[in-house]
């Protein structure tokens, strides 16, 4: 077979395992097992029963997670927007930040005591198993979405421990060893690569959303394409001034997220679309890492098990729990934050960075970190859906709308506002006759429902669920605001 036949080969195999992964997603509503993780196993049997497959190179390993993760992380803070972030920004950073330092202080506790490993050793695999990921907690919840502001907490969560994770880890490798000298510099190092992807997200995210607003492209396709090239610069900028350059692109992605801006739904669509792609790229190349043979090893299977329960039932409710106690929240909305910081890729990756480092005994402390996010998607995974029924949390099913209507307009709308009735809101089971009395000069132009869309008459009643596009004056969004909001 010649190399233009061998690369065509390899293309057939990419695209179908591609085609596969998209298509198992009908699968996982039934069986309640995440796409990831299917990838991952997939993967990781294909290295060992396939000659033909190889484990990837540690850097290329690297190269690959980096980009998928900066997709991640860019969507999911567009995805959480500044307003959303703003209702749940002091649990989201307690949680992200000093409930991922004491997660990691109570899981070395258990790995050093419990499974007999060195400090140091133990202090490591704890900074990897202590990032959460909630795209695996949705992904379970199929086409549920959880109201209130425990989604929020759980993706915006994630966001912020996914850098610090990554930056503890990078610090701890560089340290080489528990010290007085070695924590100081963790500390620094540490500190200043928050307070630099910090600073690099927020100016960066305004800039570029001056950029999108004032500087038009020949072509639609290209508003997207800017976006990524932005966003993938900021992440350069952040990293070689030795900040995190993850937590940038998280911290722009919130500030454009709410942002009015040209082709910004085929923008956000676009990077949903590629966010999506990443993470099924970086399972597969993660499961390509993963031995089978290590993972088989009572001294590996089983310290991962004990780590995971601990994790689970132990160390993330007391950690969390902390964190969250000055925190206004319905008790069943706390109980399923406790309970569902499911792990993912990051953890597996700050594994993979073990190895890489030639950490003692690396391939063992590795597939300890494997073992324990195999077991959260599983085990942990598994239980999310009748947890979320068990604590009767207002859901909602999330119907997919594949046709479109709208206009293109050459100039930017004013008094164009667009909200979601929510249920117990003022607006619910207002008419829009109703809404204009409260309120005063207002059109209400469309209403979409469940069932398509309704016609517009003074006698039409809005109901939960519903959206609502209203023409009026730019200084009565407040005020709408508040009517479609929840009471």
């Amino acid at each position: 077979m010649n190399e233009t036949l061998r690369y065509a080969a390899l293309v057939l195999f990419c695209s179908a395992v591609g085609l596969a992964a998209v298509l198992a997603n009908r699968l996982t509503e039934r069986v309640k097992i995440p796409v990831p993780l299917l990838v991952l196993v997939g993967a990781a049997l294909a290295v060992h029963a396939l000659p033909g497959v190889q484990a990837p190179s540690e850097l290329a390993v690297e190269r690959v997670m980096t980009i998928a993760l900066v997709l991640v992380l860019f969507d999911g803070g567009m995805h959480i927007g500044p307003s959303r972030f703003r209702a749940a920004a002091a649990p989201i950073l307690s949680v992200g930040v000093v409930g991922t330092a004491l997660t990691a202080a109570g899981a070395a506790l258990i790995v050093h005591y419990v499974c007999g490993i060195g400090w140091f050793p133990a202090v490591l695999v704890a900074t990897a198993v202590a990032p959460t990921d909630p795209a695996v907690v949705f992904s379970v919840l199929g086409k549920r979405e959880i109201r209130g502001r425990s989604s929020t907490i759980l993706e915006g969560e994630s966001g912020a421990n996914d850098p610090v994770g990554i930056a503890l880890m990078s610090s701890l490798i560089a340290a080489g060893g528990l010290s007085a000298a070695g924590f100081a510099s963790v500390g620094t190092q540490f500190v200043a690569q928050m307070v630099i992807g910090l600073a690099v997200g927020v100016l960066g995210g305004r800039a570029l959303l001056v950029f999108m607003r004032r500087v038009a492209l020949p072509s639609e396709g290209l508003y997207a394409l800017r976006t990524l090239a932005s966003c993938l610069m900021l992440y350069g900028i952040a990293t070689l001034a030795h900040g995190s350059g993850y937590l940038a692109v998280f911290v722009a992605g919130i500030v454009i997220g709410d942002a009015r801006a040209p082709y910004k739904p085929e923008i956000k669509r676009f990077h949903a679309a590629l966010a999506g792609l990443a993470e099924i790229v970086a399972f597969a190349v993660l499961g390509l890492t993963v031995d089978l043979t290590v993972l088989a090893r009572p001294d590996v299977w089983l310290p991962g098990l004990v780590l995971g329960a601990a994790l689970t039932v132990l160390i993330r409710p007391l950690a969390v729990g902390a964190c969250l106690l000055p925190v206004r929240l319905q008790r069943t909305e706390r109980v399923f934050v406790l309970l569902a910081g499911l792990k993912g890729a990051v953890p597996i990756l700050l594994g993979e960075f073990l190895r890489a480092a030639h950490i003692a005994d690396a391939e063992r402390l590795y597939g300890i970190v494997v073992v324990v996010v195999i077991f959260s998607v599983l085990v942990q995974g598994s239980s999310v859906p009748g947890l979320a029924r068990l604590l009767r949390l207002p859901v909602r099913t999330v119907q997919t709308r594949p046709w479109q209507i709208g206009v293109r307009l050459a100039d930017e709308p004013e008094g164009v506002h667009r909200f979601g009735v929510a249920p117990g809101s003022a607006a619910q089971g207002c008419t829009v006759q109703g809404l204009g009395d409260r309120v005063g000069d207002i059109w209400v132009s469309i209403v979409v429902r469940a069932t398509g869309l309704v016609p517009v008459r003074g006698d039409t009643e809005l109901r939960a669920g519903d959206e609502v596009v209203v023409l009026a004056d730019p200084e009565l969004h407040d005020t709408l605001a508040d009517l479609f909001g929840a009471a």
